[in-house]
């Protein structure tokens, strides 16, 4: 026993000291797992400490400075700043734009939105009693191929109610009798369009300026959009002309602004999209020419607008373009003979090649597809009528008809490389022979005996076709939202 008690502290001191440095081992790291972000080697000066291994050191990292990318606002204001210059519409000028780039919107009230290849803008007030009735939307939804069907809650306006409607599209004014060319509406085969709302489309708008580009064509569904919107306002007094001008057909720009929403709606006369001239002949005589490689002047207003709506085609087949005889210019160059076709498309790829450049992503363009004219016994200028016609087309070759220019156009937008969405209106008014002002496009209220010499086959009555046109327009905002 004595021997055992002398030999016990020389074996006890060894287990103590492993006992002590197990727990202090234990003690860090319970206390690392407890902060991560503690290190396990501490130092002693604060200001000093050791470097993490995971950062570099600042001697390895680059002194040379980033770019600075500073983000671009896209909504246009109104400004109360008397010092900063303004165009004629209020809206201080875009600067030009030589590039697409790809710029993301940072405005609360709306973001750019990328679906389908179509750029929109995504307002944030959405209306639930239409959005309920949308179906299938985006990919599942060809708004184009359809049927029109009869609706009593058409037309959207009251013909008679709305100022902004010139004497050639007034048909009911002008003396036409029947109205059930007013009451049809677009039915797509795989969805339901929305309904129209008005407020909501000017509430997309706002702050910005929405602009149609284009022949005459244009002009009538631009008329028929400001009707649509002037319905729905309640102070209609705060939606006018900029420079109070009456809307006709020898006026090619008109701004109308709605105060409410601090937004415009525009038009811009362009035939062609690409630029007419002149000549002076060997006999000394001034004659038209047409330069297919260079954008129309108009272009320059063009850059200032937020969502835009181009169209061309009906001037391509009138006289002097179809004969194509000294008139069709490329650089210097007047061709004695040239195809209008093929003009045509070489304008077209003018235009896209222009988009491309001077387009960004905050952008909305719309390229608004031929509309059929309905001549029956001849061509727009060779005797041909429509008067007397009541009923869209039910059966027949005009239905499956596709004009030349729409597959040229639908080639062009193909290869651009800017997202433009075609709004293919061609097979719709394919049916619409009863929506054309025949010989209403001027008051013969009284006479006894209309006159068919004259007719407008080409052109709509309004309230009538081109207001489903704008109705497409909503949809296409309605279906990038509703995705």
């Amino acid at each position: 026993m004595a021997t055992t008690l002398t030999r016990a502290p020389h074996k006890t001191l060894p287990i103590i000291f492993l006992l002590l440095v197990f727990l202090v081992t234990l003690l860090l790291f319970s206390k690392r797992s407890i902060d991560p972000h503690l290190p396990i080697y501490t130092s002693t000066d604060p200001y000093n400490p050791l470097p993490d291994p995971q950062i570099p050191h600042p001697d390895s990292i680059s002194t040379e400075k980033p770019p600075i990318l500073e983000p671009k606002s896209t909504d246009l204001e109104l400004l109360n700043n008397d010092s900063i210059l303004k165009n004629e519409t209020g809206f201080v000028e875009s600067e030009s734009v030589d590039q697409n780039p790809f710029v993301e919107s940072n405005s609360d009230e709306s973001e750019s939105v990328k679906d389908d290849d179509l750029i929109v803008e995504k307002s944030s007030v959405l209306d639930d009693e239409w959005v309920k009735k949308s179906v299938d939307w985006g990919r599942g939804c060809n708004m184009y191929s359809g049927k029109w069907v009869r609706d009593d809650e058409y037309p959207i306006y009251k013909p008679g109610s709305c100022p902004f409607v010139d004497e050639a599209f007034d048909c009911q004014a002008n003396g036409r009798a029947d109205e059930d060319y007013m009451k049809w509406r677009w039915q797509p085969d795989q969805c339901e369009l929305p309904r129209f709302n008005a407020t909501d489309f000017l509430v997309r708008l706002r702050g910005k300026r929405l602009l149609l580009v284009g022949d005459s064509m244009n002009r009538n569904q631009f008329e028929s959009l400001l009707c649509m919107l002037y319905e729905s306002l309640p102070n209609k007094s705060k939606m006018y002309e900029i420079n109070g001008n009456k809307i006709t057909k020898g006026r090619g720009y008109f701004v109308f602004k709605f105060e409410d929403y601090n937004c415009t709606v525009e038009f811009v006369r362009s035939h062609f999209l690409v630029r007419e001239g002149t000549r002076i002949n060997g006999q000394g005589n001034s004659n038209p020419t047409l330069s297919m490689d260079v954008i129309d002047k108009s272009a320059r207003r063009w850059k200032r607008a937020d969502i835009l709506v181009f169209n061309t085609g009906h001037w391509w087949v009138h006289g002097k373009t179809s004969r194509g005889k000294n008139y069709f210019k490329e650089g210097d160059y007047i061709y004695p003979k040239f195809d209008a076709v093929e003009a045509f498309r070489r304008a077209l790829k003018t235009w896209g090649k222009w988009i491309d450049k001077n387009m960004n992503q905050n952008k909305l363009v719309f390229y608004r597809g031929y509309s059929s004219a309905h001549f029956r016994g001849g061509e727009w200028d060779s005797g041909g009528t429509c008067h007397g016609e009541t009923d869209p087309i039910k059966t027949g070759r005009i239905i499956e008809t596709y004009p030349p220019k729409m597959k040229i156009i639908e080639e062009v937008i193909q290869e651009m490389r800017f997202p433009v969405v075609l709004l293919n209106v061609t097979r719709s008014t394919n049916f619409r022979k009863d929506g054309h002002p025949s010989v209403y496009g001027k008051n013969v209220t009284g006479l006894k005996k209309v006159s068919t010499k004259k007719e407008d086959c080409s052109h709509w009555c309004l309230p009538g076709v081109p207001d489903a046109w704008n109705e497409l327009i909503y949809a296409t905002l309605a279906a990038a939202q509703t995705n």
